[in-house]
């Protein structure tokens, strides 16, 4: 007895650990049922009596139940009228805007606002080539009797492994044909370029400039990487180791024109002191002209055009302070986004054959020069704002894309089409975005004038392209969905003639 019953320490642990309290506390009822158990089968009467007790406690808990069932069904009807009260009243709420209408009203706008600043707040940052767009997301594709036929050539961006895309689409957004547009496979060796320069993952680079060859071949731009050939198996034809950027143009002759770029350290002695106002590194914009088998035929230096022509103003509108009118090292001065020749099988006006169109965003400028003279003709400023893809319509107009992004967010700005004459300079908006048809890109952009008068818009940064015809009306619409309500940016979106099926369509 002394070992279970005496002062020292851990005998007081014994009696006070978990599992002896809780034998204790158990039991006395182990106990009371044995003794219960045996008082019943040790007296026939008590047992019989123990068991009519039990039958009529069970009839007792059935009785119980029924009524419970009954005053269960009575609750159950009674909710369903109220929710169908509650329903009607809501209705004739919305209908006729009785009590309590401007209070919901409120209470949901507040709601929703908050709803949307917690998304703001909570959502994860997208890289830049991808853009979640507000709901309810609009349908991928619109295509209408009213749209020009033919097949579509897109560049954009794809969420999958950071992927640039380069597809044929048919009118209801089908891919017919893909390439592979790896630029660590397809350009190598870029050594001719600044290590800066050279990305170090990928996308790395966008696709900016493209034109369909006769053949299906391509050629396009890895923008300030290189110009690139590739067949329609995706095969490298050839690749020219120049810094082009923004835009490819296949001339009628069959020549490409393209805007290129030189990059100029402060050691390059000769080429700095052509630029006496820049501090280096410079870039230096230019226009080549390649033949269809990539080879330079021409090349210009855009800042020597217009410093030959008089226009050192717009080579200094850089500059911030009286006394110093140097403008900064790698600043991007001019930013030229686009050239094209003057089309042969246009009728001659103010614009002729020989006369080239060039654009400098960054001065809000589109100019023409003559190529044999290198004579200035034309030069249009501050009609537009970090304007895209000028072109010709007639031998007195050209188009412009406005991306029109000087106001601020909060001011809904929208992006323009405009028409300008020359030599007037006289200005005609031939579409604009508006509140109910939203149409605003801040960078890059795309219009392309169709034979039946109608202009396919590339809507860059919103993912998608779209048909406008001369009313203003959508006719062909197009969303580059990579996932629910989120679209990868689309560079350019070109329709090709009808005749290319007979390459895209053979094995479908």
């Amino acid at each position: 007895m002394q070992l279970f019953f005496n002062r020292k320490y851990k005998t007081t642990r014994f009696w006070s650990s978990w599992i002896v309290r809780k034998i204790f506390k158990v039991y006395p009822y182990f106990i009371f049922h044995f003794i219960f158990a045996n008082l019943i089968n040790s007296d026939r009467e008590l047992l019989e009596l123990y068991k009519k007790m039990m039958k009529n406690n069970l009839q007792l808990r059935e009785k119980e139940q029924d009524s419970q069932e009954q005053d269960r069904f009575g609750l159950i009807m009674f909710c369903i009228s109220l929710i169908f009260l509650v329903f009607a009243y809501g209705v004739a709420v919305g209908k006729y805007r009785v009590f309590p209408y401007k209070v919901i009203n409120k209470v949901t706008s507040v709601a929703e606002k908050g709803l949307k600043q917690f998304r703001e707040d909570t959502k994860i940052e997208l890289p830049w080539y991808l853009k979640r767009l507000d709901s309810p997301y609009p349908q991928a594709i619109l295509n209408t009797n009213k749209a020009y036929p033919g097949l579509n050539l897109l560049t954009g961006f794809s969420d999958k492994n950071t992927k640039l895309l380069i597809q044929i689409l048919d009118m209801d957004g089908n891919i017919l044909h893909e390439w592979d547009a790896d630029w660590k496979r397809i350009l190598p060796n870029l050594e001719y370029l600044p290590e800066r320069k050279i990305p170090k993952s990928r996308p790395g680079t966008t696709i900016h400039g493209i034109v369909m060859m006769e053949n299906g071949d391509i050629v396009f731009n890895f923008s300030e990487l290189g110009l690139v050939r590739l067949d329609v198996n995706g095969d490298v034809v050839w690749s020219l180791p120049y810094s082009t950027h923004h835009s490819v143009h296949l001339h009628d002759d069959g020549n490409l024109w393209v805007s290129g770029q030189k990059f100029h350290e402060k050691d390059d002695v000769e080429a700095i002191s052509r630029f006496p106002n820049r501090k280096p590194p410079i870039w230096e914009y230019t226009i080549i002209e390649v033949s269809p088998d990539g080879k330079i035929l021409n090349e210009w230096s855009i800042p020597e055009i217009l410093r030959q022509n008089g226009y050192l103003g717009l080579l200094n509108l850089g500059t911030l302070k009286n006394w110093e009118t140097i403008v900064g090292g790698d600043a991007d001065v001019l930013h030229a986004n686009d050239v094209k020749p003057f089309p042969s099988d246009l009728e001659e006006g103010f614009f002729k054959r020989g006369d080239i169109m060039v654009s400098p965003r960054n001065i809000n400028t589109v100019f023409v020069f003559n190529k044999e003279t290198e004579k200035i003709k034309f030069v249009s400023t501050g009609l537009f704002v970090r304007q895209h893809d000028p072109d010709f319509i007639d031998g007195n107009t050209f188009s412009v894309f406005d991306n029109n992004n000087s106001a601020p967010k909060s001011a809904n700005p929208q992006s323009r089409i405009l028409l300008i004459s020359a030599p007037e300079n006289e200005v005609e908006v031939f579409f604009e975005g508006t509140k109910d048809t939203p149409f605003f890109t801040e960078v890059c952009g795309k219009n392309q004038w169709l034979p039946n008068g109608n202009v396919l818009i590339t809507d860059c940064v919103n993912g998608r392209a779209f048909e406008v015809n001369r009313e203003g009306e959508i006719v062909w619409q197009y969303y580059n969905y990579v996932n629910e309500g989120m679209v990868g940016i689309v560079s350019e979106v070109q329709r090709l003639p009808l005749k290319y099926e007979q390459i895209f369509r053979k094995d479908k």
